[in-house]
């Protein structure tokens, strides 16, 4: 009987998920901050892992020997792979990899987030502000989600001494980042109201 309910409320989260996350495409307005969102953080991630960087200008294009068997090649850690290829477009350096595919993905999943918090806020009555943000507050572990460059970063820039064990664990905030804005994604959906928009 349990099992039964949970399917069933399963269900319908998933089928309300579906209904936010299509009217974010439709609004003109939310689908602006989605892709904005999902751009720019896509810029973000990639200048962290090192992928995007300025370059010494010249415009060129170089692939690896046997780009398919190196794409899925782990670099530093479980979640980070070498590159396969270099694009230089005059002041911008950039790396093409598996990264970039993962770090896409990960953008888009946050840019829905906001863009749902945006038809969030633009019916109050639906949820409460504070309720809202939690979009944001899931798209944290995301961008530390640099396995071994901007994690670490981050903690020297706030001048926290961290241990072997703190370390080692940013290398799986990729996958639990990727949950927290799934689950976000659905939490915000429930608080919007289709006939209201």
């Amino acid at each position: 009987m349990g099992d039964l309910s949970l399917a069933r409320r399963s269900k319908a989260a998933a089928s309300k998920t579906r209904t936010a996350t299509a009217l974010t495409v439709r609004r003109r307005d939310a689908r602006l901050v989605t892709l904005t969102v999902t751009v720019g953080y896509l810029l973000v991630y990639l200048w962290a892992l090192g992928h995007l960087a300025p370059g010494l200008g010249g415009y060129a294009v170089s692939v690896v020997d046997e780009p398919l068997s190196q794409l899925f090649r782990p670099a530093l850690g479980p979640f980070s792979f070498t590159p396969v290829a270099r694009v230089q477009l005059g002041p911008v350096t950039y790396l093409f990899s598996l990264n970039t595919v993962l770090g896409l993905g990960i953008a888009a999943l946050v840019g829905l987030n906001l863009g749902l918090t945006y038809l969030a806020w633009t019916q109050p009555t639906a949820c409460g502000l504070g309720q809202s943000s939690t979009g944001f507050l899931a798209s944290i572990p995301a961008v530390l989600s640099g396995t071994a460059c901007c994690g670490p970063v981050v903690l020297i820039v706030l001048g926290i001494q961290a241990s072997g064990v703190l370390l080692t664990t940013f290398q799986y905030l990729l996958p639990i980042a990727a949950l927290l804005v799934i689950g976000s994604l659905v939490l915000i959906s429930r608080q919007i109201d289709p006939q209201r928009l």
